[in-house]
């Protein structure tokens, strides 16, 4: 049987025309990657045996809440490789450079979650309990995006895949511990490096349909939701992430939105598009320009006071 079985022809033929692209940013990947080994950077030493009957206690916490909140989050997204798994492989099918990439991505991704989770339980920052409790949860939902289209996808994993890279890197700039500030920054160069080739492969996707890729693009912007969404106690994790500046809405449209969907992609410069393309071109720009307002108000908000609990979501 075809492992393309169940793609619409029409997406079968736009991931032919993007596979010699596909490969190439592959072996470029391949040749800007470093090997790199989850155990040569956690601190073994500071580790020692849960006795029985063992309760955390927040007095071990050593990291103040907002940076235990991003790390639940972080780790707990991590966990949910199984379900990204599922979807990607859906979208671009197991054959060829695809599939090689599908595969490769799949593997460095597993490692973020064994690096991060063996940090944590070594340094006892968060209750392993908790932690555990959190993982099956979120695990059984198996909740994760599912864009429906290859082109909604490249749309939607290079977004969220700067957006993880963004929050790790963040996250890794707050803990006061250099094991954990150098586990962070691994796995964040990691993202970036997911990031860039999705980033590129959409890139090739817009130069060879641009109404198909602004069509997809629409709703990925207007309905993206910050890494995390259905893990347990989400919103208030979300918003001590928030107001610690790891991640919120003026970080989003900073850091994600003008530079990536308005600079590179170029969105606002798209021509040829046809009439439906040409007004899901008008409706996210109109929206950018409005998340930009929103941006602009949370950023001086955050300048003015350290009270301030910006929200991902423009009102």
């Amino acid at each position: 049987m075809s492992t393309r079985a169940g793609i619409p022809a029409g997406d079968v033929a736009f991931l032919a025309e993007l596979e010699p692209v596909a490969a190439s940013l592959l072996d470029r990947h391949l040749t800007k990657t470093k090997e790199w080994h989850p155990h040569t950077l956690v601190p073994w030493s500071r580790g020692r045996d849960f006795e029985e009957g063992y309760e955390w206690s927040p007095e071990e916490a050593y990291l103040p809440d907002e940076v235990r909140s991003a790390l639940f989050v972080n780790l707990l997204t991590e966990d949910n490789l199984p379900y990204y798994f599922r979807d990607i492989e859906r979208m671009f099918g197991r054959d060829g450079a695809w599939g090689e990439w599908v595969r490769r991505w799949t593997a460095e991704e597993g490692r973020h979650a064994t690096a991060i989770r063996d940090y944590l339980t070594v340094t006892r920052a968060i209750d392993p309990v908790a932690l555990e409790r959190g993982r099956m949860a979120q695990m059984s939902g198996g909740k994760v995006p599912e864009p429906p289209t290859p082109a909604h996808g490249m749309c939607y994993v290079t977004m969220q895949e700067l957006a993880t890279r963004i929050s790790h890197r963040n996250t890794g700039a707050l803990i006061e511990d250099s094991a954990g500030y150098d586990i962070m920054r691994q796995v964040a160069i990691d993202e970036n490096h997911h990031f860039l080739f999705y980033r590129d492969i959409a890139t090739a996707g817009f130069e060879l349909d641009p109404s198909m890729m602004v069509l997809a693009l629409e709703p990925e912007v207007l309905q993206f939701a910050m890494p995390g969404t259905g893990i347990p106690d989400f919103a208030a994790h979300a918003k001590r992430i928030a107001k610690a500046g790891i991640y919120d809405l003026a970080v989003h449209h900073e850091q994600i939105l003008e530079p990536v969907v308005l600079r590179h992609w170029g969105l606002a410069d798209l021509t040829g598009l046809t009439p439906e393309a040409e007004a899901a071109q008008e409706r996210t720009l109109a929206y950018i320009e409005k998340s930009a307002r929103v941006a602009a108000r949370l950023s001086a908000r955050r300048a003015e006071s350290a009270e301030a609990a910006p929200e991902l979501v423009a009102d």
